[in-house]
Formats: C-alpha cells, structure tokens, sequence
C-alpha cells in the first residue's frame, strides 16, 4: 500500500471528515499540521499545485487534492486501486 500523506489544521472540519474516510477504510496516513508547522505550508502549496486550502491529500506522489476529492474517488471506486497501485 501506498503511503498517504495529509495536510491539516485543527479547525478544519473537511480535514476531520477525510481522516475519518481513512481511518475508517483502516488506512494509516501521516497527517502534517501546518498551523502547529506553518513552514510547512508553502512545501505544500507547491506539492499541490497552488491550491492553499487543507486538506491536500497524497497517495504516494499522487496528488488526490481536498476532502471532496477525497470522496469522490472512493464513491467511484478509484481509491483502493490508488492505494494499492
């Protein structure tokens, strides 16, 4: 399995319902808080392309983007074949 990074913040609702989405699929993930590591942030802006929101999702070097897209790809079936690709 691939491993899967997030980028967090701890007021961030989206950011709870995508680590639940794992942690209920029972996949582990390494969550990066970048208001407890704000120089962190621009390392994600330019892993995601610009996008300055969190979540930001990785699945290996796959960018998945934000929560939505979080689920997007589980309600059609391409997140499991992501993970174990």
């Amino acid at each position: 399995m691939k491993a899967v990074e997030i980028y967090t913040s701890p007021l961030c609702g989206f950011c709870h319902a995508a680590k639940r989405l794992l942690t209920q699929k029972g996949i582990s993930f390494t969550e990066i808080d970048v208001m407890r590591n704000p120089n962190l942030k621009p390392e994600m802006i330019q892993r995601a392309n610009g996008r300055r929101t969190v979540p930001q999702i990785f699945v290996g070097e796959t960018h998945v983007g934000g929560c939505d897209d979080l689920y997007d790809l589980e309600r059609s079936g391409k997140l499991d074949p992501l993970l174990a690709a």
